[in-house]
């Protein structure tokens, strides 16, 4: 009945992490480090307004 808790599939503070959405992206031409900074600040306000939103009601 005790089954050891398995670890979380997504880092904390993520609703897409950025190694599963760079599969879907045609390849990157330009500054790849910029693409990921920007996706993971976007993906981060989004998991703040689905927690804000889910505890305002």
């Amino acid at each position: 009945m005790n089954e050891p808790k398995k670890p979380p599939k997504r880092p904390p503070g993520t609703c897409i992490p950025w190694d599963e959405k760079v599969k879907e992206l045609p390849p990157i031409t330009g500054d790849k480090e910029l693409v990921k900074r920007v996706w993971e600040e976007i993906d981060g306000m989004a998991y703040v307004y689905i927690w804000q939103i889910l505890l305002s009601f």
